[in-house]
């Protein structure tokens, strides 16, 4: 996670490219840090990555990509067929948008067969049976999961259904909720998943509760990132990545402490005037440390408080209400400082998205109490 790139690719240039880049690096581990392998192995081999909600393949190509630039010189001819070959996996519903993916992949040398891509395929209507080394995904937003077909007409049919799974911690008709309990099912023991998730995934009472203790719980969550507004989502729709690995069933929680990067209070970008750049990310980079996350340093304390990086221990996360991850520390200049709002158009957006999310619970509410 600390290459130094010189020069943006083509994704790299659009608003979430740095994003994903980095996303990809935290994930793919450095070579010597790859599971052991047995005699006449090659550890690479067993490495797969897989996006159920891929899209036209932007996640798919950074891993890609990553591993070209952690371990490319040192690849041995069947490493390079298992990159080409066996390595990407995904998931996409539409399937004109899979096309778009399947073609992206192919232009840059990735060419499985059979393919790699499931096109026209609803990822969370059931378990698939394959498990995964990475899962590195963007899933869709909305605050409602429906069960979606394709017609054969090749249009979206959707019925709005809470998917019930016997591998769910809970039945719930929040979409991300549903790929978050999805994601966590794909990984192999001791794979690893960075997620984007919006911010009422944090704080969700009910199923977002339930979820959010069993994964602290069966996972280790070690990191957290609170994106700007409008990295992932339209402007004004605040995103979080949120990484864990699976780990083997234990008595006790396997998340032991949380760390949280905080770059968006204070910070606004835009597409135009003020994007985001490389350079926005270096800190948080630099604190990540993927291969010794024991050594991570904090830079928040009480002598710094304006420090965007910091811990949580999970005994004061299971405290919290509804165990929320809404996590946040620094003093929002904006509030005290009208000169220092975002733009109208960005609260406006704000605004609605909160008061979407609110009707959405006074609606659960009501038909709880309908029955």
């Amino acid at each position: 996670m600390t290459d130094k790139l010189d020069k943006p690719t083509p994704a790299e240039s659009l608003p979430d490219g740095w994003v994903k880049t980095h996303l990809a690096a935290a994930i793919v581990p450095k070579r010597e840090r790859m599971s052991p392998a047995s005699a006449g192995d090659t550890p690479f081999i067993g490495m797969e990555h897989v996006d159920p909600a891929c899209g036209t393949g932007g996640f798919l190509l950074a891993a890609h990509e990553a591993v070209l630039r952690h371990h490319g010189r040192t690849l041995d001819p069947d490493e390079k067929r298992h990159l080409r070959q066996g390595f990407v996996h995904g998931w996409e519903l539409v399937p004109a948008t899979a096309r778009l993916c399947i073609m992206n992949l192919y232009l840059h040398g990735i060419n499985a067969d059979p393919c790699p891509v499931h096109s026209g395929a609803d990822s969370l209507a059931g378990d698939p049976g394959e498990r995964f080394s990475m899962v590195l995904t963007n899933p869709p937003f909305g605050k409602k999961s429906s069960i979606s077909i394709v017609n054969e007409e090749g249009d979206l049919e959707k019925d709005e259904h809470a998917y019930e799974r016997q591998d769910f911690w809970v039945a719930t008709k929040n979409k991300q909720l549903n790929f978050l309990q999805h994601v966590k099912t794909l990984l192999k023991m001791h794979g690893r998943c960075a997620i984007v998730v919006p911010d009422n995934v944090l704080f969700e009472g009910g199923a977002g509760e339930t979820v959010r203790r069993n994964l602290l719980r069966q996972f280790d969550v070690h990191t957290l990132l609170r994106l700007p507004t409008g990295i992932f989502y339209a402007q004004g729709v605040k995103a979080n990545v949120l990484f864990f690995d699976a780990k083997p069933a234990q008595e006790t929680p396997w998340t032991t402490r949380l760390w949280v990067y905080d770059l968006r209070t204070n910070r606004h970008f835009t597409l135009k005037t003020n994007p985001l750049k490389r350079a926005d990310l270096d800190e948080f980079v630099a604190c990540y440390r993927p291969a010794n996350r024991h050594e991570r340093v904090s830079t928040w304390t009480e002598q710094t408080p304006a420090g965007r990086w910091r811990a949580f221990d999970y005994e004061d996360l299971a405290r919290r209400d509804k165990c929320s991850l809404d996590l946040f520390w620094l003093k929002d200049k904006s509030l005290e400082d009208s000169a220092d709002l975002p733009e109208p158009d960005v609260l406006a957006r704000e605004i609605m998205d909160d008061l979407a999310t609110a009707l959405e619970q006074f609606g659960t509410i009501h038909q709880r109490l309908a029955r």
